[in-house]
């Protein structure tokens, strides 16, 4: 046996991570390389396109911010039609921030609660014809969802604004110069309803990924259903359900028609969140494009790159917080 031992050959020699790149490289297929190709290209040609809108943008809005009289991030008005010409976007950026936080604060919970009750409570008979309509209301036209804001929504709004006046009007946020309730928190509600069926699907997904053996696990130790979902399902799926907000606030804050039909816009901020008045950049870019002059016109765009560049900053956040929080994700399981 010593013998056996010693005319063993010695062990090769591991191959090196650079090694093994490259052999991949080499066995790599005709078909896996046209298709890395496209890939590729398709991401470099996205990122161009985002570069050229961020110059056309940037170009169009310097030559209107270089006319304008007032500034542009601080004035309380919108009228390029004098001369010289005065304009601004406080009144815009208030309201689009207001309307999406609104928005998120009402959607985000009972969308997480609808994907919870969907993959972990309700009866198989159920959940396809819910799911269903989850997915019909994520179809609906932002357009149709403005009409039915305008005929259905705002005629009964009165009596919750009654009841927030009552109850709440001391804030000074929720009091109500009984008005019509075509205000931000409107706004807010029907936009709350738009992005719920998208994080809803999203974070439904996500929670449909969780190992079974984690769920199974936390039930062998005895944890109750709700206890799962708090440290089995909720900790995996957390960074798809940020992922699925900040698709939702994407439409939230680039919403245009819905709010355009619902609120009664104005250039004053208002402390009250049931006053008319308000309104938000997709919403005047909208509503003042087709009659602007062409400063008219550049002085919409260089709102809508204000508004590029806070999408952008959305986005980036959300990533950063997701990469904080990458052990939660389902590569990682």
């Amino acid at each position: 046996m010593d013998t056996q031992i010693k005319d063993a050959p010695p062990p090769s020699p591991q191959p090196t991570v650079a090694e093994q790149k490259r052999a991949a490289r080499g066995a790599t297929r005709p078909g896996d390389r046209i298709f890395l190709g496209l890939s590729r290209g398709s991401g470099i040609l996205l990122l161009v396109i985002m570069a050229a809108i961020a110059v056309f943008l940037t170009y169009r809005a310097s030559i209107a911010i270089s006319k304008d009289e007032a500034n542009f991030f601080t004035a309380f008005e919108w009228n390029t039609q004098l001369i010289p010409p005065k304009f601004g976007i406080a009144v815009l950026a208030f309201g689009t921030i207001v309307s999406s936080i609104i928005a998120m604060a009402l959607a985000v919970p009972i969308a997480v609660a609808i994907a919870l009750f969907l993959t972990h409570y309700a009866p198989r008979r159920l959940r396809g014809p819910i799911a269903y309509v989850i997915d019909l209301l994520a179809a609906v036209p932002s357009i149709v969802y403005g009409l039915w804001g305008a005929l259905i929504l705002v005629p009964h709004m009165n009596g919750l604004y009654g009841w927030l006046d009552d109850y709440f009007g001391w804030t000074g946020i929720f009091s109500w110069q009984q008005g019509a309730p075509r205000s931000m928190l409107t706004v807010g509600i029907l936009l709350a309803i738009m992005i719920l069926p998208i994080i809803t699907n999203v974070s439904r997904e996500v929670f449909r990924q969780v190992p079974q053996m984690h769920e199974e696990a936390a039930l062998a130790l005895g944890a109750t259903r709700w206890e799962v979902i708090r440290m089995a399902v909720i900790p995996f799926g957390r960074s798809g359900v940020i992922s699925a907000s900040m698709l939702g606030l994407g439409r939230a804050l680039g919403e245009t028609m819905a709010v355009a039909t619902v609120l009664s816009p104005s250039f004053d901020i208002q402390a009250s969140l049931l006053d008319p008045g308000g309104g938000t950049f997709a919403q005047n870019i909208a509503s003042k494009f087709g009659e602007a002059s062409e400063l008219g016109r550049d002085a919409l765009i260089a709102s809508g790159l204000v508004l590029f560049v806070i999408t952008l900053l959305v986005n980036g956040a959300a990533r950063m917080i997701i990469a904080r929080r990458k052990e939660y994700s389902g590569a990682n399981a």
